[in-house]
């Protein structure tokens, strides 16, 4: 009889154990789509034989399709709480656009060059909140970084941005381990510097400081494991 109560009762908290765990805690994989917003900041400083010169430089937003792959993992902080880790990456890169450049005041009709981002990453981690028996709401808190790539008549050049990222998102479980989700994202990247130089008689001297703004939206499929 002793024997008998101990099996019913062990067997009856592995149940409970069992019910109380988060479709979504444990280890996922899943892949996105969607619509981005960049917007680049550009300035620049031109100085000819050590003398500065008045010079401007912009460019517009791009806006594209973009793609995400993210691998993580989610602790249960307990029944209703769990806390994720992930890390993604964006194959996708942004449209380009095309760059003007103004200099003591006269305009450049034709662009001289293109800017664009891309090779985007981002590690973050991800507090979320069960609903109902098969739902998860969640938010993202990441460090992101990005290629800023500028073309132009006299070559190319690419500089590595970091940042950080924000994000808010919902999953729901369609089948087994299979669920959907669909997040919104924010990524702020810092600013970076490139020098230019030419000439040697009488040197010619080019900075560019460029930053970026990003804004998407993606929906997608994953797999919890």
């Amino acid at each position: 009889m002793k024997i008998k109560f101990l099996v019913t009762a062990a067997a009856t908290v592995m149940a409970s154990t069992a019910m109380a765990q988060s479709a979504f805690e444990g280890a996922y994989g899943q892949i996105g789509i969607g619509y981005e917003t960049i917007s680049p900041s550009l300035s620049t400083s031109v100085s000819v034989g050590g003398v500065g010169i008045p010079a401007g430089i912009s460019t517009s937003n791009a806006n594209s399709f973009t793609g995400t792959v993210t691998v993580g993992y989610n602790f249960a902080i307990n029944k209703d709480f769990l806390l994720g880790v992930g890390a993604e990456y964006s194959p996708i890169a942004g449209s380009s656009q095309n760059v003007h450049f103004t200099i003591a005041g006269l305009n450049a009709n034709n662009p001289v060059g293109t800017y664009k981002k891309n090779n985007s990453y981002n590690f973050f981690v991800s507090p979320g909140v069960v609903v109902g028996n098969d739902g998860l709401a969640y938010a993202k808190i990441g460090y992101t970084g990005a290629t800023q790539s500028e073309n132009s008549g006299d070559g190319s050049s690419s500089t590595n941005g970091t940042g950080y990222s924000l994000g808010l998102g919902y999953k729901q479980i369609i089948k087994g381990g299979l669920y959907g989700f669909g997040e919104v994202n924010y990524a702020s990247y810092g600013k970076q510097t490139h020098n230019e130089q030419s000439g040697t008689i009488l040197p010619v001297r080019a900075s560019i400081t460029s930053n970026a703004n990003a804004f998407n939206i993606l929906v997608g499929i994953g797999y919890k494991f």
